[in-house]
């Protein structure tokens, strides 16, 4: 329980100081085993699809499930961190879900590793909507977006170690030792976590109560601003995921015909993501979200097209510019949830959450079928009509009236 003298005495982290730096070390240890475990299989799924004899749809079941066990569990576990408190709900998530990743490196079948993939998933839920609560509770406002960017880059960078670590495993051995590996990684952050986490001193429990939880949900969806921001997440993730799961098979296939470790070497470009989402939640910091959304949800559209080409150098800095775009406006809109969703006093991280994953389980999964129908135009077409989607709910979020405390 957290001492009430305490919490009249501390102040919330502001930047520069000790508290801040190691709070976000610990998250940013956090996003990375987060991201590392969740996407590692995107890299993997050409070989899964061989040695289980499955279309490029069916073997990205492997990543769609893992999203799902995410967003089913984001919702009642963020409400059990309301309980028990953030950080205990935290380590547990990460420790449990390193463990789970060993595991789905014996997987004597695709549906046990789908199993597991969704246990995975329904672990990390734990981790994604708690940390945005802490973060919102802990950090000082004039410091949370740039505390929020540094969080998003460490699932920039997770995304990135995932690929690349399962890809180079892959190249000397099978996706059961790169499981395995990335299992092993994501154990070492969790152990990072636990060090670095800052006890919460702003953290009230509270009972459990599922009318009020239930309430507090459905309050969310009565804001138009907040519904924006959830479609915006259900949005961008479902193109994002579509593309990442997609682009192995394409760069695998004439006219690239590349190797499986050069295909996962590409994936080096996620360090743009971590770069574009510090950037984009210090620019928050001074020139508002606002501002900030159409801007980067533009930048996400433009590399898109790039893409379209047959071209190698213009599919990669196609990549860099869609996934710097992406995590941008990922941040930006994820941090605009979280105080507007405070002000009201409703559940809006973790719907937000539950939106952003649901994206990626039916994005992606959808986003199969376009492959199979047309290629990567089909892709392009498919993602690009979720990001103009997007743009359109950004520039109507310019308009948005500041949110009204509901007693």
């Amino acid at each position: 329980m957290t001492d009430t003298s305490t919490q009249t005495a501390a102040l919330p982290h502001l930047r520069g100081t000790s508290g801040f730096r190691r709070i976000t070390l610990a998250l940013f240890a956090s996003g990375l085993a987060t991201f590392t475990t969740l996407y590692c299989v995107q890299a993997l799924l050409p070989a899964l699809s061989t040695d289980f004899g499955l279309s490029p749809a069916q073997a990205s079941l492997a990543v769609s499930l893992g999203t799902a066990g995410l967003a089913v569990g984001v919702i009642p576990l963020t409400a059990l961190s309301g309980v028990v408190g953030r950080t205990p709900v935290m380590t547990a998530s990460l420790f449990t879900a390193a463990v789970l990743g060993v595991a789905q490196a014996v997987s004597p079948s695709f549906t046990v590793l789908l199993v597991l993939r969704a246990l995975q998933g329904l672990a990390l839920a734990g981790l994604q909507a708690t940390a945005m609560s802490y973060l919102s509770e802990e950090i000082d406002r004039r410091s949370l977006g740039t505390a929020m960017g540094l969080y998003i880059a460490g699932n920039g960078i997770g995304g990135l170690a995932g690929r690349v670590i399962a890809s180079l495993v892959l190249d000397v051995s099978n996706w059961r030792w790169a499981l395995a590996v990335v299992g092993v990684v994501a154990l070492g952050c969790a152990v990072v976590f636990r060090v670095s986490i800052v006890p919460s001193v702003f953290f009230e429990p509270s009972p459990p109560r599922v009318r009020h939880l239930a309430t507090s949900i459905g309050r969310a969806f009565t804001d138009s601003g907040l519904v924006r921001l959830f479609a915006c997440g259900f949005l961008l993730m479902g193109c994002f995921v579509t593309v990442y799961n997609y682009l192995g098979f394409r760069l695998l296939a004439p006219p690239f015909s590349l190797s499986p470790v050069l295909v996962g070497l590409v994936f080096v470009v996620y360090l743009a993501g971590s770069a574009s989402s510090t950037v984009a939640g210090r620019l928050v910091d001074t020139l508002g979200r606002p501002r900030m959304l159409p801007v980067t949800v533009a930048i996400t559209l433009a590399g898109l097209a790039l893409m379209l080409a047959d071209n190698l150098v213009l599919v990669v800095a196609g990549l860099v510019v869609t996934t710097a775009g992406f995590f941008a406006a990922h941040s930006v809109a994820s941090g605009w949830v979280g105080p507007r969703a405070a002000t009201l006093g409703v559940q809006g991280p973790a719907v937000y959450l539950f939106c952003y994953y649901l994206g990626s389980s039916v994005g992606g999964s959808v986003g199969g079928l376009a492959y199979s129908a047309d290629g990567w135009r089909g892709v392009s077409l498919y993602a690009g009509a979720f990001v103009l989607a997007v743009l359109v709910l950004a520039t109507s979020l310019r308009k948005l009236a500041p949110a009204k405390p509901r007693l």
